[in-house]
């Protein structure tokens, strides 16, 4: 069964399908049926607990730092700038590593490469706070995030792969599942740390224990190579796969753009809002809470805006909400960051919700399972690289300017780039069209 050939992802996209429907394309409004491919009830429910699970370890590594990060910077006598490299090494990490994993997938199967990614994201938690140098934290930093990154760039590869008539749902329902672990993290590292009467250190390593929890449900999957996603591809008489030249696609590469800004804003926010609101006079476990609230704003409109976004033809009118909010949040930073906390907390949370929005529109903007995979790489892998000096520039910023004014009044003219490449990349057209 080819692997490029999968049923579609919207009304738009049903259009420019193929008239006859092969097995792996079931008829418009029916479920695929799972006799079609060999697939059981039991490995689909195996599939979708392994999301989840491994939805929920796709943030704390990095959330759990920044709650702690004046500690850690203390501990590990960081200056600014070196913390602001800190804050930059994921979407760099996301950036190198993410791009590799089609070609692991295709080779191993995509359960297998996530299994092994999760073994990477719980080796790093355990490692990290045993090193006593910056270098070392570092390194077993970036193990973690490498299993995060191929991880990223799997999850709508297997959403599409697996319920292809289903995507929006499934979709939103890992973007929840990856909102609750960002901010369970964020929410509970410093309180959790204190009760137990340890250091950083504790605070940061205890993460291990729930991504090591993930590893189990892709297990029994990779000793299936077929079950972990890997089908065995053979040549269609008649119909030959393309060879997609994507960074021929200005949707691809508006999409990769809007991914990075988005990505921007939202490492900022991880690595840096509860510094801001520090030194705004608001305590370090309320610090804490208030990045909580702005990244668990994303686990009922995580699941929400993919749905509503897949019922639409043009996402833009979701990117301008989304932008609006933010700019709106970023404007209370600054003027009033400890007197409308709360409030500039729920409005950048909104606006972070821009992720289950881009990941959506990578479905959404390509027909076939192959257009996803070359999609989901090219725009995550871009735009985390376009992400990389954001968070390092802000730390720059704040070390030299002495204050929050300069780096919250970037932060804020980001956004309007972003919700500009948003509005092209929620246009109604596929990579296939324009390649």
């Amino acid at each position: 069964m080819p692997d490029d050939e999968t049923s579609t992802l919207s009304p738009a996209a049903a259009v420019n399908s193929p008239a006859k429907p092969t097995a792996a394309q079931a008829p418009k409004g029916r479920r695929t049926a799972p006799a079609a491919d060999g697939t059981s009830p039991w490995t689909l429910r195996l599939v979708a607990i392994g999301l989840v699970l491994t939805a929920v370890n796709l943030r704390p590594a990095i959330t759990s730092l920044g709650a702690l990060l004046e500690e850690v910077r203390e501990g590990l006598h960081m200056s600014g700038s070196v913390a602001g490299v800190l804050t930059s090494v994921p979407p760099l990490c996301f950036a190198v590593f993410g791009i590799m994993a089609p070609r692991l997938a295709r080779r191993f199967g995509p359960g297998a490469v996530v299994c092994a990614g999760m073994i990477a994201i719980t080796a790093g938690l355990v490692i990290r706070p045993l090193v006593g140098g910056t270098a070392g934290f570092l390194a077993a930093s970036a193990l973690a995030l490498m299993g995060i990154a191929v991880s990223n760039v799997l999850m709508p590869v297997i959403v599409k792969r697996w319920f292809p008539d289903r995507v929006g749902t499934m979709t939103g329902l890992y973007s929840m599942a990856l909102a609750l672990g960002t901010s369970l993290a964020a929410a509970v590292t410093v309180p959790m740390t204190s009760a137990m009467g340890g250091g950083w250190r504790l605070g940061l390593g205890v993460w291990a224990a729930l991504s090591a929890v993930a590893i189990l449900p892709w297990l029994p999957l990779v000793r299936d190579r077929r079950a972990a996603g890997e089908r065995p591809g053979r040549p269609v008489a008649g119909r030959p796969a393309p060879e997609l030249r994507i960074t021929r696609s200005r949707t691809a590469w508006s999409l990769a753009c809007f991914f990075g800004l988005q990505a921007t804003a939202a490492y900022i926010a991880m690595g840096w809002m509860p510094q801001i609101f520090r030194d705004a006079g608001v305590s370090a476990s309320t610090a804490g809470v208030l990045l909580a609230v702005t990244m668990a704003m994303g686990v009922p409109l995580a699941f929400v805006i993919p749905g509503v976004a897949g019922r639409m033809r043009n996402q833009g009118p979701i990117v301008l909400f989304l932008g609006s909010c933010g700019l709106v949040g970023y404007a209370g930073l600054y003027f009033a960051p400890a007197g409308g906390a709360w409030a500039w907390a729920v409005l950048l949370g909104i606006s972070n919700c821009s992720f289950p929005l881009a990941l959506t529109m990578i479905g959404m903007r390509s027909r076939t399972g192959a257009g996803v995979v070359r999609l989901s790489a090219f725009a995550q892998s871009v735009g985390y690289l376009i992400s990389i000096p954001g968070p390092l520039l802000i730390g720059v910023l704040y070390q030299h300017s002495g204050g929050w004014e300069l780096p919250i009044a970037l932060m804020a003219g980001l956004m309007v780039p972003q919700m500009a490449v948003g509005l092209l990349a929620g246009r109604d057209r596929t990579i296939e069209d324009e390649c």
